[in-house]
């Protein structure tokens, strides 16, 4: 655990250290062709492992509900398919960052990045093909940089997007997921299975390598920071396909009672926030993506986004 923080630290140091003089561009990272990237290769940075060195799980062992070996307040993403509930403790996805596994008949891709925050769930199929995916080692302004293992291709988890390789330019679709308490979370679906802690991997998942990450408003790698918020202010991130996108951060939430009813392109959203469990539930249409994250990260990925500001 120490010698796998350490690495992060170190790897910082030198990525900071770096960044204000920029080098030839690298033809590869980690073993990776970075060749007609659609993302500034410059921005690319080694996390620290090597391409695996953080293991992505495969088809994992679950449980009941009733044989859950977690406590109630254990953070978890929930994720429901045609019917089928599941719950995957940050407590694994910290030391893993990605679960291939299957739910509801679909294959998907779990993903969370502890650098911003970021729990996405995906559909692993692209063109029909089932994919499954690795962790490459490698980071985007501060985002995990993942890659498919038929193709070696690089895919941003917060753009969901190919960036390099011949799977360049497609997309993966976003599932609608949820970040809350295992116990919150078995109340709703008390038929969900839950991940078990017997992973195949000697890692100790009562402890976390990015321990006061989440409070330090000091990031381990560059990305472009704004000054509104605090760089890990929690915020629900909404975009369109058309590219619209608005950040609603938690401190504005909180302005509102906990509840707050917008219009966001042309869709009416609503946004709750549970302090007791912190948790956000949104209800938004299908075709809106929601993200949860950090502050930095959203606007570091949508520059752009208009932020909602209470009344």
């Amino acid at each position: 655990m120490r010698s796998h923080r350490l690495v992060l630290c170190i790897a910082a140091l030198i990525s900071l250290a770096g960044g204000s003089s920029r080098a030839a561009e690298p033809a590869a990272l980690n073993g990776f062709s970075l060749a007609g990237a659609r993302i500034p290769v410059e921005e690319i940075r080694r996390g620290g492992p090597p391409r695996d060195g953080i293991p992505a799980l495969d088809d994992p062992r679950t449980l009941p509900a009733k044989e859950s070996p977690w406590s109630d307040d254990s953070r978890v993403i929930g994720v429901e398919v045609a019917g089928q509930a599941r719950a995957y403790p940050i407590a694994v996805l910290t030391w893993h960052e990605l679960v291939n596994d299957r739910l509801g008949g679909r294959p998907i891709l779990v993903s969370f990045c502890p650098l911003c925050g970021t729990a996405m769930v995906f559909d692993r199929r692209v063109n029909g093909r089932e994919l499954r995916f690795g962790v490459s080692g490698l980071l985007y302004r501060s985002d995990l940089l993942m890659f498919d293992r038929a193709s070696d291709s690089l895919w941003s988890q917060i753009s969901a997007e190919a960036v390099t390789g011949p799977q360049r330019g497609r997309r993966l679709t976003l599932l609608r997921a949820r970040t809350t308490t295992w116990g919150a979370w078995r109340a709703l679906h008390p038929t969900s299975t839950v991940l078990s802690r017997d992973t195949g991997h000697a890692r100790d998942y009562a402890q976390s390598p990015y321990a006061g990450y989440e409070q330090s408003d000091r990031l381990y790698f560059p990305a472009p920071l704004d000054a509104r918020y605090h760089p890990k202010t929690r915020v629900v991130g909404l975009r369109t396909a058309d590219g619209q996108a608005r950040a609603y951060a938690l401190d504005e939430i909180a302005k509102t009672e906990g509840v707050l009813r917008d219009r966001f392109a042309g869709h009416d959203v609503r946004i709750e926030y549970d302090g007791t469990r912190a948790s956000f539930r949104v209800d938004a249409p299908d075709e809106v993506e929601v993200i949860e994250g950090f502050w930095f990260a959203w606007m570091a990925f949508h520059p752009q986004s208009s932020v909602y500001r209470a009344p």
